[in-house]
Order: C-alpha cells, then sequence, then structure tokens
C-alpha cells in the first residue's frame, strides 16, 4: 500500500480496542488498514483482569480459543476490604446456571495474541507508523497523516476513521474533545510482583489511605499491583519508594507481598479519570479509552474496548451499506454507547464518592457482608454481565437501605 492508497477504514491503534475494530470490520468483508505507533510486543499499564462478560466478544472475534491455550490465570469474583475491615470475598454470581470467571493474562501478552490474529486475517498493520493529524474535507475526516519512526511522511484516505489511539489520542488533541475530571485528580501506579501468596484467585480491592489497589493474580505466584492515589500526592517523590511504601503499609498486601519482590520499575498513568465530547463531524468514530475513562474500582477498560469496537463496527457496516459517513450517518454509535456504558458510569461516581469516605466504605461492606445477593449483584455489574441498571436503580437502593436498616435494629 502506497502513501497515496485509499482503503474502507483506518484504525488508529493497536491494542485491545483497535483490534477489535479491525478484527470486526474484517469479518464483515472491509478492507482495513490498521496504523500502531508502536512496535509489538508492548506493555501497558492496566488492572490485567478482564470482565467474564469479554468472554463472549472474545470468543466471537475467534480469540478465545488461542487466549485459553496459553492457561491464563481465572478469577473467581472480587475481594474488597477498607479501612481495617476483613475481605469480603464475592463470587460472581451464576448466569443461567454457569459458572462465571474473568480472566487475568498481561497485557503484553493479550495485546500481542490480538495484533497477530489481526495480522492474519489480512488486515494490513503499519507498526511504527504515528498518526499525527486527522484529514478534514467539508466537516468530515476523510483520512490521516503522520510519520513513521524513520521520520517518512506518509498520509491514507478511507471513507471511515476509527480511533482507537486512547487517553493521548490525536482525535482528542486535534478536535478538543477531552474533558479532564479535576475534581478526582488520580494517578495510577503500577507493577508486577513475584512470589505472592494469596489462597484463593480473586482481584483484591483494598482501600486504605493514601488510596486503594486492584490486585490481579496473572500466574503462579505472579501478581499486578495497581495503586490509585490523588495525583498531588506523588509530586517530588521516588515514584518507586512511594509506590512500594504505600502498598506495603496495608497489613493485608503486606502479607499477600511478604516475600514477593517487584520484577520491574514502578509504570504511571496521569490524570485517570476524563470524560470526551462525541466527535462533531463525520467519517469519525472514538473507542476504546478514546471515549473516556472511568475510575479502575467498579471495571476494567478490557471490556469497554471490545464492546465499543463491536458497536463501532455494526454502526460503520451499516454506513457502507447506506453510503452515508456523516454526521448523521454515524450518529447511532454515540447513542448506542451511552444505552451500554452511561449506568456504569454513574455507578463509577456513586463508589467514587464513598470508597474515600472511612464511615461510608466500612458500613458499604458490612451490609453487603450480610447480605450476599446484593453483593453479588454488584459483582455481577462490575464483570459486566449484570446490567448496571439492576444496582443503578430505586429498587436496590430500597433493598440495600432496608438490609443497613435491619443490621441497626439487630444491634
Amino acid at each position: 500500500m502506497n502513501h497515496t492508497e485509499s482503503t474502507d477504514v483506518i484504525v488508529i491503534g493497536g491494542g485491545p480496542a483497535g483490534s477489535a475494530t479491525a478484527l470486526y470490520l474484517s469479518m464483515k468483508g472491509h478492507r482495513v488498514l490498521l496504523l500502531e505507533q508502536a512496535h509489538f510486543p508492548r506493555d501497558k499499564v492496566c488492572g490485567e483482569f478482564i470482565s467474564p462478560a469479554a468472554d463472549d466478544l472474545l470468543d466471537e472475534l475467534g480469540l478465545l480459543e488461542s487466549i485459553e491455550a496459553l492457561s491464563p490465570q481465572r478469577l473467581l469474583g472480587v475481594s474488597i476490604a477498607a479501612y481495617g475491615e476483613d475481605e469480603l470475598n464475592i463470587d460472581y454470581p451464576d448466569l443461567s446456571g454457569q459458572k462465571m470467571a474473568s480472566l487475568s493474562l498481561p497485557r503484553i501478552t493479550l495485546d500481542a495474541l490480538m495484533l497477530d490474529a489481526v495480522e492474519q486475517k489480512g488486515v494490513k498493520v503499519l507498526q511504527g507508523h504515528k498518526v499525527t493529524d486527522l484529514i478534514l474535507q467539508n466537516d468530515q475526516v476523510v483520512g490521516v497523516e503522520g510519520r513513521d519512526d524513520r521520520k517518512n511522511p506518509f498520509s491514507f484516505k478511507a471513507k471511515v476513521v476509527v480511533d482507537a489511539g486512547g487517553r493521548n489520542c490525536i482525535s482528542l488533541r486535534r478536535l478538543g474533545l477531552r474533558q479532564e475530571n479535576v475534581a478526582q485528580g488520580k494517578i495510577a501506579l503500577a507493577a508486577h510482583w513475584s512470589g505472592a501468596e494469596f489462597s484463593q484467585p480473586y482481584c483484591f480491592m483494598h482501600i486504605s489511605r493514601p488510596g486503594y489497589t486492584g490486585m490481579a493474580p496473572v500466574g503462579p505466584g505472579q501478581m499486578n499491583v495497581v495503586l490509585v492515589v490523588d495525583q498531588h500526592l506523588i509530586h517530588g517523590k521516588n515514584a518507586d519508594e512511594f509506590y512500594r511504601q504505600s502498598v506495603l503499609k496495608n497489613p493485608l498486601r503486606r502479607k499477600m507481598l511478604a516475600n514477593a519482590t517487584m520484577t520491574e520499575k514502578v509504570r504511571l498513568v496521569e490524570s485517570l479519570a476524563y470524560s470526551v465530547k462525541p466527535p462533531s463531524c463525520g467519517g469519525l468514530l472514538l473507542v476504546g479509552d478514546a471515549t473516556g475513562f472511568m475510575d479502575p474500582f467498579t471495571g476494567e477498560g478490557i471490556f469497554l474496548s471490545l464492546k465499543s469496537a463491536q458497536l463501532a463496527a455494526g454502526v460503520i457496516d451499516r454506513a457502507f451499506a447506506e453510503d452515508n459517513f456523516s454526521f448523521a450517518g454515524l450518529s447511532q454509535y454515540e447513542n448506542l454507547r451511552q444505552k451500554e456504558f452511561s449506568k456504569k458510569f454513574v455507578l463509577s461516581k456513586i463508589l467514587q464518592g464513598m470508597i474515600y469516605r472511612p464511615i461510608l466504605a466500612r458500613w458499604m461492606i458490612r451490609v453487603l457482608r450480610e447480605n450476599i445477593t446484593l453483593a453479588q449483584k454488584l459483582v455481577g455489574v462490575i464483570g459486566d454481565y449484570v446490567p448496571a441498571a439492576k444496582v443503578v436503580s430505586l429498587t436496590y437502593l430500597v433493598q440495600f437501605l432496608s438490609a443497613a436498616c435491619r443490621r441497626l435494629l439487630g444491634k
């Protein structure tokens, strides 16, 4: 493919969102060009556990069998503790009689596997190609420009551009779409540990000052530990020292990691939570983290990436059938995305309001400990296979408050 050639769809970014989009579109018969600025394999800061609901999407993409062949860790549910409380292990609730579990494997492995599958499908993949600008004509994106890692310029045209370039993607910068959540100002610090000790495989969520951790076993004795704190707390400090001291300050984490060692330097992601305005031009869709990012306490981003890719591919396929790539022709995507994710974002905000308030966090866990049905419903939502509306509802609120009142009266 030369620098002036056109294709049906250009996908920017080879992470899960971009690879899934390319796979879905290729399966529908469209010509796809995927541009990735890095060279794989490459790593990325991530919780590294994948919601149970993602299994069906990975299977649909023809990826689940290849992932299972790697013998990945399966997690039974979520184990949560807050401010000195004992851990509460909450198993994922069954779905139609089927046991549910989440996948957990390193991103460096998952991303390389997915991008390899994209190439095997015949999609043209150009690594080391950084997109630096969008080509706009008559209020519609019609292509991209950039430079490869040898500084050679390139330019490609397409009917649709899908930006899966993440939090710092070209569309957010070029069109001014990103909106920072100044009130939260969180930063994530992550590292893998070897020699971790845990009796059962859960995603461990430990809340204690100065923040909280999400800890996912990714193999025998292997643990991915992500610490989330207020961004200002790390200013002027050594990231590795701050991370280690903060992680081991918590007695539960200290017990699990007593004989463990960090296998790498700490990696950071700033400005965790942000929202994104939908593009107001035609020929452009955003998927994955390019659409915004919810605090990881309420779930992980892989499912969001895969689901947004599925939704985008369906809308793009329809746009080709109708030969309409205008803003109006692609507007259904935003409606579908909001319907799918809006209540999950609401739940994220609600829980954020509770976990940083010790009294509320302890109270919440005590109520859930004594009401397993309510606890499992919440974990099912975090696992993305129970609709968020089941928890973000007046019915769930009444049930939760009733359980809290019974607990108080029981004393």
